[in-house]
């Protein structure tokens, strides 16, 4: 050990080993994935149309927002809310009401005729989508952005999907859905109703499209095993909800059995209710295998819906149900032989939805599976050259317009480099900002702005919307909610807290940057970001600072 210089004056403020000279980390500015972003399955940039909104920037938050998804006023009043569920302010209060900012932008838009701003080249090259519902639309939009010329052939007398054809009124308003239905109409992407595809092949080659897009969802409702005599009427679910959509006279009488578990059965039920016929909801299992959400559920109960569980169906005979009771067993519903009766005068089945894609079994090359949907490969494409699929036609038990949604942008990116000869590279994805990972030192109460609805015994009396929108201080408090984890919001935190006066301000919306003649490397600047877009790596060699 080498003898103290005492000629030398003590710093007692001196930095221990690892910092100053010898400093083993530095702090950098980096960008992670807020969880909110993270979880939308419409792959929507919620952190950036947030912080236009927090602003008071509405026209640039509607404008970020379409960008990823052209259904902001739609989604913002259906969407399955994963952005919420992942969202960090869980862990101090309430989440941020992020669907009811989106439906305030959306709704704005339509009030204020907003369009979407792109500037693109016409391509030349033109693209069929089969099926107008939450997917078909979706790629039409991203296609038509891109530059391609866009036509759907939807069955249906109206193109929405289940948007239209699954969603009630009191839920999403047809005005809504056709306002921005008809943005992207705007955008010259031609819809033909009342036009089934049989032979995707010849109507392909006769109007010379490049590209095809399968986005026909998935709306038949599986046969069930059990006897029927055909005494009392019986619908399947997609036929009720397009003779209640189309207003078609129904024979339900005073009591319907709606058979199913999924939001589609809650759906059902409530509008029945409306009908002013009783509902009653038959699920096999119990309430922790009912695929509907846990307030879809709760607001059916709460309108006088009945639930019961851990009943099948085995036959019906004229008005007269036979039961059989169930039970969990690995997770999974079996019968235990025990049987009991029940009466009603119909019958809606909402159990088990599957896709009529039987026109597609002679396509060389598509392979599809039992239930009739349809395999892609990872660019988003079937087996035959040039044919894409996504939206509820795709395996998988959870279905959602916003999942749909997001699989219409996704094919869209790969058509368009199937046309261009480009291949498309997914873009890496950054690590996730958790809550663990932030440094919140200011005062963050601020209790959630919530909507206002109506009372159960009045939403029943009409199809009116039962949620309301916030109004423009509302929504604007609810976007200054959010915490922009992961991403600088300029605090000045770290400016303030630097000791050593090595961090740069450059101006308003540009950031900061480090003088690392001045840094020493202690951290404090990383320890007082509230909201990670700090993280400290090791320092770089002489070899890797000279690259």
């Amino acid at each position: 050990m080498p003898p103290l210089d005492i000629t030398k004056p003590i710093d007692l403020f001196a930095h221990p080993e690892g910092t100053g000279p010898l400093r083993s980390k530095r702090p950098v500015y980096m960008d992670f994935m807020p969880p909110c972003n993270s979880a939308c399955p419409a792959g929507e940039n919620i952190q950036a149309w947030l912080s236009h909104a927090q602003a008071g920037d509405d026209y640039e938050a509607f404008q970020q927002l379409m960008e990823d998804n052209p259904f902001p006023a739609v989604m913002g009043r259906i969407c399955v809310r994963a952005c919420e569920t992942g969202c960090n302010r869980n862990h101090i209060d309430t989440t941020v009401n992020i669907h009811a900012v989106e439906r305030y932008l959306g709704d704005k838009a339509i009030e204020e005729n907003w369009q979407p701003h792109y500037e693109v080249k016409s391509s030349g090259k033109k693209v069929m989508i089969v099926g107008a519902g939450p997917s078909g639309l979706s790629a039409a939009y991203h296609l038509a952005r891109l530059g391609h010329q866009v036509e759907i052939f939807e069955s249906a007398p109206h193109a929405g999907g289940l948007m239209r054809y699954g969603v009630p009124e009191y839920r999403l308003p047809r005005k809504i859905l056709e306002a921005e239905i008809g943005r992207i109409r705007a955008m010259g992407v031609q819809i033909h109703h009342n036009h089934p595809v049989h032979d995707i092949a010849s109507v392909k080659e006769r109007n010379g499209f490049d590209a095809v897009y399968l986005s026909i969802g998935a709306q038949l409702i599986r046969k069930e095993d059990l006897t029927y005599q055909g005494s009392i009427p019986m619908y399947d679910a997609f036929e009720f909800l397009r003779d209640v959509t189309e207003e078609k006279p129904l024979t339900l009488g005073d009591t319907t059995v709606i058979y199913g578990g999924g939001k589609l059965a809650m759906y059902i039920a409530r509008i029945v209710k409306r009908l002013g016929v009783d509902p009653i909801v038959l699920y096999p299992g119990d309430r922790k295998l009912m695929p509907a959400y846990d307030y879809e559920a709760d607001d059916a109960l709460a309108e006088g819906v009945a639930i019961q569980f851990m009943r099948r169906i085995h036959s019906i005979d004229h008005k007269n149900f036979t039961l059989e009771k169930m039970k969990v067993e690995k997770n999974k519903a079996v019968g235990t032989g025990e049987f009991e009766g029940l009466r009603a005068d119909s019958v809606i089945m909402a159990l088990n939805q599957e896709t009529d894609s039987g026109f597609l079994r002679n396509v060389p090359g598509i392979v599809l599976k039992e239930d009739g949907t349809v395999v892609i490969n990872g660019e988003r494409m079937t087996g035959a050259d040039g044919v894409f699929a996504g939206g509820d036609m795709l395996p998988g038990e959870n279905r959602s317009s916003t999942i749909a949604i997001g699989h219409g942008k996704k094919a869209a990116k790969y058509i368009h480099a199937y046309l261009t000869g480009e291949a498309y590279v997914k873009p890496p994805k950054p690590p996730t900002a958790g809550y663990r990972k932030l440094h919140i030192w200011y005062k963050t109460e601020a209790p959630q702005q919530e909507q206002d609805r109506l009372a159960p015994f009045v939403a029943v009396r009409s199809f009116d919307e039962i949620i309301a929108g916030l109004s423009a201080k509302e929504a604007r408090y609810e976007a200054q909610r959010c915490l922009s984890c992961g991403n600088c919001f300029e605090c000045d935190g770290c400016f303030g807290a630097c000791p050593e006066d090595a961090i740069i301000k450059l101006g308003p919306g540009k950031g900061y940057k480090f003088d690392f003649n001045r840094c020493t490397g202690c951290g404090v600047c990383f320890e007082q970001c509230p909201c990670h877009a700090i993280e400290m790596i090791p320092e770089p060699t002489k070899a890797e600072n000279n690259a």
